[in-house]
C-alpha cells in the first residue's frame, strides 16, 4: 500500500499539557512509521539556544525540538506547513472574525478584529507594556495587515489571505528555516506546492469551512475517509501547544522573576518597569499575560545575547 522505505515520523509532548501522543502513535501504526516522542519537561531551559538560531526574540520556538530530533533520524524532512492556511483549518479564527465583521466593515475594523481573533495574543492594556525609547503605535500595526482586508475577497477568504502570508509566509516559514539551515536538513513542504496552492487558491470556500458545523479543512476531511483514518484525527485544531498558565505555575513565574527582576531591557528604557510590577507577583494570571511575561522573557534572553553579550547560547533556564 505505501512506498517500500522506512518512514520515521515524530510527535512532541510538552509536560502539563494536551497530550497527543497516544493518537499519534495510531496513526504511526496506521501508515507503518517508527515512531518517535520527544518530550519536553522544561520548555524554556534551552531558550538562549533557540533564540541564538533565530535570532529574534521569540519564546514559543516549538519547532527546535522537532528540527533537532529530525537531524539524528536523517538529513530529509517531511512536514505538513500549509495545510490550515491554504485549507481552512483555523476554525477558531474564522467563525469569531465572521461575528464580528459584515461586508460593510471598513478596513480597519477588519483588521481590528482579525487582531482580537488572536485572543492569547492580546491584553488590554498592552500600550503600556512599552517604555520610551520603544515607541509602539497601534497604527503601525493596522498599515501591515490593510492589504490582506482592503479588497473584494470574501470575508473569510480575507483571513485567509492573512494567514498565509501574515503567519506562514512571512512569519513561520522563515522562522523554521533557520532551524533546518542550523541542523543542516533539508525540509520538504508537498502542501507548499505550488501546483497545490493555485488550486487552493481557486477552491471555493464552501469545500474549505462549514460555518454552521465550525468544521475546517472539508476537503482533506475527505481524503482521510478515503483511507480510512479520519477517527483517528482530532477533532479540534490543536497544534504544538505549551500549557502556558501550568508552566508560569510550576517553573515560568521562577524564571521570568530572576531574569527580569534587574532586567536590561527596562534599564534600557525599553520596556515599562510598572507594567511588570503590576502582575509578575500575582498568584493567578490570564493566560494571556503570562504569554507576554514569556515574549519579555524572550526578548531579554535575545538582549543580553546579542546586545550586552553577557550570556552564551550554551546557559540553561533552570526550574
Amino acid at each position: 500500500m505505501y512506498p517500500n522505505k522506512e518512514i520515521d515520523s515524530i510527535s512532541v509532548r510538552f509536560s502539563n499539557s494536551t497530550d497527543e501522543t497516544a493518537a499519534a502513535k495510531k496513526i504511526s501504526e496506521k501508515f507503518e512509521t517508527n515512531h518517535h516522542l520527544v518530550y519536553v519537561d522544561n520548555f524554556l531551559e534551552e531558550l538562549p539556544k533557540m533564540i541564538s538560531i533565530a535570532k529574534l526574540p521569540f519564546w514559543d520556538l516549538h519547532w527546535y525540538h522537532i528540527a533537532k530530533k529530525a537531524k539524528s533520524l536523517s538529513n530529509i524532512f517531511l512536514s505538513g506547513d500549509g495545510g490550515d492556511e491554504l485549507f481552512g483549518g483555523y476554525t477558531f479564527r474564522y467563525k469569531k472574525f465572521l461575528e464580528k465583521v459584515n461586508n460593510n466593515s471598513s478596513t480597519n475594523e477588519k483588521v481590528i478584529a482579525y487582531l482580537n481573533c488572536h485572543e492569547r495574543d492580546w491584553v488590554t492594556d498592552q500600550e503600556l507594556i512599552f517604555n520610551k525609547n520603544l515607541k509602539f503605535n497601534w497604527d503601525n500595526i493596522y498599515q501591515i495587515l490593510e492589504g490582506y482586508f482592503d479588497n473584494s475577497l470574501p470575508l473569510l477568504s480575507q483571513v485567509m489571505l492573512a494567514d498565509f502570508n501574515g503567519k506562514l509566509l512571512y512569519n513561520m516559514l522563515p522562522l523554521y528555516a533557520k532551524f533546518h539551515d542550523y541542523f543542516e536538513i533539508k525540509n520538504i513542504t508537498p502542501i507548499l506546492n505550488q501546483k497545490l496552492i493555485r488550486f487552493a487558491c481557486k477552491l471555493p470556500n464552501e469545500l474549505k469551512y462549514n460555518s454552521s458545523t465550525d468544521t475546517g479543512k472539508l476537503l482533506l476531511l475527505e481524503l482521510l475517509d478515503r483511507y480510512n483514518v479520519r477517527h483517528l484525527i482530532s477533532k479540534k485544531k490543536q497544534g504544538f501547544s505549551v500549557d502556558t498558565k501550568n508552566l508560569w505555575n510550576s517553573y515560568g513565574k521562577k524564571i521570568c522573576k530572576y531574569y527580569l527582576d534587574d532586567a536590561r531591557i527596562v534599564n534600557a528604557g525599553l520596556i515599562n518597569p510598572e507594567w511588570i510590577k503590576k502582575y509578575i507577583n500575582q498568584d493567578e494570571l490570564d493566560a494571556r499575560i503570562v504569554n507576554k511575561f514569556l515574549g519579555l522573557l524572550a526578548l531579554e534572553i535575545w538582549y543580553r545575547l546579542f546586545i550586552s553579550k553577557e550570556i552564551k547560547a550554551s546557559e540553561k533556564l533552570q526550574k
